[in-house]
């Protein structure tokens, strides 16, 4: 026990030299939910630590249990999953509700705008935490954010605005901390965020994989220091960033197929796609299609993988899933307004049905 003791306090210790603004005032209320895992202990301490006086845990889900049974699925991507913590919110009137999932490497997160709870999407949470971390420190010259392929361009667009370099690896985390490991021996980049669009995010590097802990804490902060500068929320700051830089949107399309028969339609699907790939989807043109099991691209290793970046800066990306009997179609766009955006998802979601 006292390994696992003297383990902890590393970490929390650790935790705290993430903070980027100290003196902020930790007032903000905020309700957090383990969903019956391992965050428990590690945030509900770091959250104190870092000065939170007003953090409220949803005691239904503090026990750990692997049948989850205040829960469908444990899943901070689902918005089912913050049913008791929206509970809770509304009755300690909380502007930000945290979930890490049970084994505490993803994160979920919900903002309070006009009186109902907004869950942020994995790329709009990465954007925020991007911008906040790169507008409260000193940036290196060589500094260098991480993302996936299939994570939004939004943050590219805003490493871009501060004069910070984005390198794109493929899905998995693995592979965001492979490219932290290779800095540290040449050198090239200094790390200074990474993230992918399933809700995995890492700032600090005494963690080699996505860690909610680290990131519940950050965004807590980050929450923090806009409502106590110009009395701003993370919706807020998302729009500001959304007129400046354009409004990206995200969607994903995953298709299931169970059996051997499954694996063949995935492969057929993959097949079709390379044997005739598309000119044009909702009529806007294809200007270059990547094919990463052709060739190795950007220096990525080959993988079975196809991106369509389309004249409009829209691109679309389909991958088998390495975990799942699943067919994933990722899709981004960037237009004027959030209603255009949501127009264009709706037709490229439509012009993918003919690949199905």
């Amino acid at each position: 026990m006292e390994l696992l003791e003297k383990l902890d306090a590393a970490y929390l210790q650790a935790l705290s030299q993430l903070q980027l603004n100290k003196n902020v005032k930790k007032e903000l209320a905020i309700v957090y939910t383990p969903l019956h895992g391992a965050g428990l202990v590690p945030t509900m301490r770091g959250l104190q630590s870092f000065g939170f006086t007003n953090a409220h845990l949803v005691q239904q889900q503090a026990i750990q249990d692997g049948e989850f049974p205040t829960v469908i699925y444990p899943n901070p991507e689902e918005p089912d999953a913050f049913q008791l913590a929206i509970e809770l919110g509304k009755q300690v009137g909380a502007q930000l509700l945290l979930a890490t999932d049970p084994d505490a490497d993803r994160l979920g997160v919900a903002v309070l705008v006009d009186g109902a709870y907004k869950l942020l999407t994995g790329n709009q949470l990465g954007a925020l935490l991007l911008h906040y971390i790169l507008s409260s420190q000193t940036v290196p010259s060589n500094a260098a954010m991480i993302k996936t392929i299939v994570t939004s361009e939004f943050g590219t667009a805003v490493a871009q605005k501060h004069g910070v370099a984005t390198v794109n690896t493929l899905t998995g985390f693995k592979y965001i901390a492979e490219k932290i490991a290779e800095w540290e021996q040449t050198g090239e980049h200094e790390f200074v965020f990474g993230y992918e669009e399933s809700y995995g995010y890492l700032k600090g590097v005494f963690v080699r994989d996505k860690d909610a802990v680290q990131i519940a804490l950050l965004t807590a902060e980050m929450a923090a220091y806009y409502a106590a500068n110009g009395g701003q929320t993370l919706a807020d700051v998302l729009t500001a960033l959304y007129e400046e830089l354009g409004y990206y949107q995200e969607a994903l399309v995953s298709l299931t197929y169970e059996g051997i028969e499954g694996q063949q339609k995935i492969a057929s699907i993959m097949a079709a796609l390379r044997q005739q790939p598309p000119t044009q989807f909702a009529n806007i043109a294809v200007r270059k299609t990547e094919d990463y099991l052709k060739e190795s691209i950007n220096g990525l290793p080959q993988a079975d993988v196809l991106k369509f970046l389309l004249e409009d800066d829209s691109w679309i990306c389909v991958r088998p899933s390495g975990t799942e009997p699943k067919c994933k179609f990722y899709i981004g766009v960037k237009t004027e307004s959030g209603f255009e955006s949501e127009q264009k998802i709706a037709q490229l979601k439509l012009a993918l049905q003919q690949w199905t």
